[in-house]
């Protein structure tokens, strides 16, 4: 297939500062996803996200370079108190966002009633695994982009893409999530707090770090044990999915083993499906770490949009997405099921 009858995706990077959106842009996102530092995102973490200060300043950095910020605002409503979620949208638009990624109907309705103009974009925390989901989306709240969630083969991405009517976006590198997002409770199942409401997986102030004599350290989740690393092994930040547990003897990952997405070796065939945008997952990552994934996805798109038939990811973009991966391991995900 020749570049002229591919569609060149845009790339989506993340930003949980305005240091981390400011070196995005700068390396080559075309769009950057942020969020307000509250509860109506799902990456909810202390010192993390935009007060409006920093939100005013972000946009007007991506806009002056001729590219787009969307807020996250993809956690679910309180239905108690759903007012915080309402005055987001408010705030977005008021901002001049250039689209909201919302989870959450009543959300939608809100968006789509008291502010049509601002475009709409259909979370991963949706679980719209189809396009009749979608399409019901579409037709009710009129969104024009769905991110799909990390469970569908690349046979099924396409098939959603032939068969929708709006923009389609996926995602290309990043941590992986076991479950289909938008539907796990397993931090609820521990904590309390669901990450569909709070907006975290393992929210912080559950998180317990408890060093022993030997120098090993345990990781509980509100008392529950999830890891226990040796003295000199790297910590990654304890999630349930990602524990260590005993099962029928052995102790192993039980559920999920850390390991990041890559979708660079099917970058060609993404393409040629028709994806409108590639998303790179990170919010919770540091400015350095969004830089230099930008600048490798930017190249690799380039690449590929201009010679797709002889696209082959270069080492040294392997090498540098393989430092920056989880467990130093790539994975193509529910991309790749030769069963199937």
């Amino acid at each position: 297939m020749t570049a002229a009858a591919l569609r060149k995706p845009e790339l989506v990077c993340p930003a949980g500062s305005l240091r981390a959106l400011t070196v995005a842009i700068d390396a080559g996102a075309d769009a950057v996803y942020m969020g307000l530092k509250d509860a109506t995102n799902a990456r909810n973490f202390a010192g993390l996200n935009f007060d409006l200060s920093a939100t005013r300043e972000g946009i007007r950095y991506a806009h002056t370079r001729g590219r787009k910020v969307l807020m996250a605002l993809n956690t679910f409503a309180d239905a108690r108190d759903p007012s915080p979620w309402m005055r987001a949208v408010d705030v977005a638009a008021d901002l001049g966002i250039d689209a909201l990624i919302l989870a959450d109907i009543a959300v939608m309705a809100y968006a789509a009633r008291t502010h049509p103009g601002l475009r709409l974009h259909l979370s991963v925390q949706a679980s719209a695994t189809n396009h009749e989901a979608i399409e019901f989306y579409r037709a009710h709240y009129g969104v024009q982009r769905a991110v799909l969630p990390r469970v569908l083969t690349l046979s099924q991405v396409a098939h959603v893409i032939r068969n929708s009517k709006v923009e389609i976006e996926v995602f290309g590198f990043g941590s992986l999530c076991v479950m289909v997002e938008g539907r796990c409770i397993l931090s609820s199942y521990a904590t309390g707090q669901s990450p569909n409401n709070f907006g975290a997986c393992s929210p912080a102030a559950h998180v317990r770090w408890i060093e022993n004599a030997d120098h090993s350290v345990d990781a509980r989740l509100n008392g529950i044990q999830i890891n226990h690393f040796a003295p000199d092994e790297a910590r990654a930040y304890p999630t349930v999915c990602k524990g260590r547990f005993e099962v029928d003897g052995e102790v192993g990952h039980a559920i999920e083993e850390p390991t990041s997405l890559n979708t660079l070796p099917i970058l060609p065939e993404l393409m040629a499906a028709g994806v409108a945008a590639i998303k790179i997952e990170g919010r919770q990552r540091s400015p350095a770490y969004v830089e230099q994934v930008t600048r490798v996805w930017r190249a690799a798109i380039d690449a590929c949009y201009a010679q797709p038939a002889r696209f082959s990811p270069q080492p040294a973009w392997t090498a540098a997405l393989g430092r920056l991966a989880e467990g130093q391991q790539h994975t193509l995900g529910a991309y790749s099921r030769p069963w199937k």
